[in-house]
């Protein structure tokens, strides 16, 4: 099967520091596959280069068979690339439902009550909030909102940056309950995320960045199981 998104030989730069070097992975439909690493690692700068924020020097990104080289932000949204951002970064003032209907802008209105009834399905608190104004919400309800708030657009893969951070420990469980009812609903999603433990858990596949470069690779399973990635990132 074709890859739904493909990575090849990316390298991005800030300025004169050398982020990304060289990396290559692909995600295939239906899988969850992760970035797990350090801080500092490279994680987000892919997801952002993939995002159409950043632009990679080399290489290309290819997302259904469509090269995205030049391909601004929003438009790569309506292709059905979503992205969930480090920090949720909701829209603050205004409703949890307000916030909603923001996701689905590249929507046609007429498909935004169904999307609707979708998200409140998967999110029943959202449904329960929904005239709420989203900074009153805890920071897990925010993180359940930002994530509705991708699917409003209906994506064929949804990207998650790092939806565990700053959450208690139960709340770190939940959103990963979410993440694996998305994936059983038929969610494609790439996942960035530090808490290792986690994502390999739920991961189909996953990939090892240190300093900008993928250093292994393997199923979740085998990750999590690597005497060298316990030592590193599980605290084995």
């Amino acid at each position: 099967m074709e890859p739904i998104l493909s990575v090849e030989n990316i390298n991005v730069y800030y300025g004169s520091i050398h982020a990304i070097k060289g990396i290559s992975f692909d995600v295939r439909q239906g899988e969850i596959v992760t970035l797990i690493g350090a801080n500092g690692a490279g994680k987000s700068t892919t997801l952002n280069t993939i995002s159409g924020l950043l632009r990679s020097r080399t290489g290309s990104i290819t997302f259904q068979g469509e090269k995205l080289g030049h391909v601004p932000a929003h438009k790569i949204v309506s292709k059905g690339l979503a992205l969930v951002p480090e920090g949720r970064r909701v829209f603050l003032q205004m409703t949890v439902e307000e916030n909603l209907e923001m996701g689905a802008f590249t929507q046609n209105s007429s498909t935004i009550p169904e999307s609707l009834e979708q998200v409140y399905t998967q999110f029943p608190r959202l449904k329960e909030r929904r005239r709420q104004i989203a900074g009153t919400l805890s920071g897990g309800e925010q993180q359940m909102l930002a994530m509705g708030r991708a699917l409003m657009s209906r994506p064929k893969l949804m990207m998650l940056d790092e939806p565990s951070m700053g959450l208690a420990p139960i709340l770190v469980e939940q959103i990963f309950e979410i993440i694996r009812s998305l994936h059983a609903a038929g969610s494609t999603i790439l996942l960035v995320e530090q808490n290792a433990q986690a994502a390999l858990s739920v991961a189909s596949r996953g990939y090892v960045l240190e300093t900008g470069r993928i250093v292994t690779s393997g199923t979740g399973k085998e990750l999590l199981a690597s005497p060298d990635i316990k030592k590193a990132y599980l605290g084995g």
